[in-house]
């Protein structure tokens, strides 16, 4: 069953007239009404067409946020062969919205890092909704300086309105853990590379995507705060999330032009939950290419210009 956003409700209903007529004529087989449901799908395909060519931010940030888009651990499934998932920070616990383990991407090992929402009530409960406690970064971090020793290059994939935020994380040393990982990533003398799959909030993300190559998928978002946050802050009313999508300047568009990612890589039309298995295909294929490029570099030319690169952020356009 597809799940339709606030502007895609226009959609929606032609979809669902198509739908109905092909019941109709599957209760009555002497109905013909396949013609007229074919003319009502290109016109619902035509309609989708035109909905995601010109998508506000605030509507990007709701494609990123879909139930059905697809997750990291369908990435993984998909990708990666001879996944051997690894476990806990060996210090206090396991924490499930962050996935991590050895894999081979073709012939090539790699060591996969990711934000894990959940795709149904239990699992997303489960996962905390992809919202990593300080256990989630000290176990990237162990795993990523296991991968370091090995000479095995990263790949983290992102997705996380950010990290937890609760009692016990703040007690645990939420931010030290988000600050040795963001420190963990800048010294590996490995290839690291990042793609934005879905939402890509706050430190939480950064902990993982500091990178020496960070790609987003066309309908993801990668932000300092949530929409709603921001406007919670500078308008007293998180009502005004649109406004404040805008300001944020959190599309992968945008954050191509400013110099803080380094590709977006394409979605099928309507986004990728329609078509999750083109979306994961090109995902690899990205993961490939920026793999490829890190290929032969030593580790103390990795270290310099991943260091390089950030120092540089934000002087994109600027005079020397």
């Amino acid at each position: 069953m597809t799940t339709y956003l606030d502007f895609e409700k226009p959609l929606s209903e032609i979809e669902g007239k198509a739908e109905e007529l092909r019941a109709m004529a599957r209760s009555d087989e002497k109905m013909d009404v396949e013609g007229e449901a074919k003319a009502l799908d290109q016109k619902a395909r035509t309609m989708l067409t035109q909905l995601y060519a010109s998508l506000t931010p605030w509507q990007k940030a709701q494609v990123a946020r879909h139930a059905s888009r697809p997750h990291c651990v369908d990435y993984v499934d998909a990708l990666f062969d001879e996944w051997t998932p690894l476990a806990g920070d060996r210090n206090f616990a396991d924490d499930h919205a962050v996935i991590g383990g050895l894999a081979r991407l073709d012939d090539r090992a790699v060591m996969v890092i990711g934000h894990e929402k959940g795709n149904d009530t239990s699992s997303r409960i489960a996962r905390n909704f992809g919202m990593a406690r300080p256990e989630g970064y000290r176990k990237a971090i162990r795993l990523m300086q296991m991968a370091d020793r090995f000479g095995l290059p990263v790949v983290t994939l992102i997705d996380t309105p950010g990290a937890y935020p609760g009692k016990g994380a703040e007690e645990r040393g939420q931010s030290e853990a988000i600050a040795r990982s963001t420190q963990t990533c800048l010294g590996l003398g490995v290839p690291l590379v990042s793609v934005v799959i879905g939402e890509g909030g706050s430190g939480g993300a950064v902990a993982f995507a500091t990178a020496d190559r960070v790609a987003m998928l066309e309908h993801s978002i990668y932000s300092v705060i949530s929409p709603e946050g921001c406007a919670s802050i500078l308008w007293k009313d998180a009502e005004k999330m649109r406004e404040a999508a805008e300001a944020l300047r959190l599309t992968a568009q945008d954050l191509l032009k400013l110099g803080v990612v380094d590709r977006v890589i394409s979605e099928p039309t309507g986004g990728a939950h329609r078509d999750p298995s083109t979306a994961i295909a090109e995902v690899g294929s990205a993961l490939r290419d920026m793999l490829g490029e890190m290929d032969g570099r030593d580790p103390d030319a990795i270290r310099a210009a991943r260091r390089r690169k950030f120092l540089d952020m934000g002087t994109k356009g600027l005079a020397a």
